[in-house]
């Protein structure tokens, strides 16, 4: 598939891009992640290595797109290197209080009734 990574033009497979990332140690990183094999690299990571360039010159949106289109999970947060978590898992369940509650809190008791 040919993607343009700040501006130039790259034919990649995804293939090719399995056997750029074979030996290569994820790194820890906060932010969008691409899931390659079953390792969870960061995006700038994965661009650098697939394209040879230095990290600034490309955004992290260029190379989500290309991975994405070859058929690699890509995430918007990755939780630690080496692992996928959903998405979903990141976020912890909201309580809900009824209005009796709620208005103890606000004048400072305690939410429990």
């Amino acid at each position: 598939m040919r993607c343009v990574i700040a501006r130039f033009p790259f034919d990649l497979t995804k293939s090719g891009v399995l056997e750029s990332m074979r030996g290569i140690k994820p790194e820890q990183g906060s932010g969008e992640a691409v899931i390659i094999g079953r390792r969870t690299y960061p995006v700038k990571q994965v661009g650098q290595v697939i394209t040879r360039q230095d990290r600034r010159d490309f955004s992290a949106s260029e190379v989500l797109r290309a991975m994405s289109r070859l058929g690699f999970t890509c995430t918007g947060r990755a939780a630690t290197a080496g692992t996928a978590v959903p998405e979903r898992a990141l976020v912890a369940p909201r309580r809900v209080l009824s209005s009796f509650q709620q208005a103890s809190v606000l004048l400072g008791g305690p939410a429990t009734a």
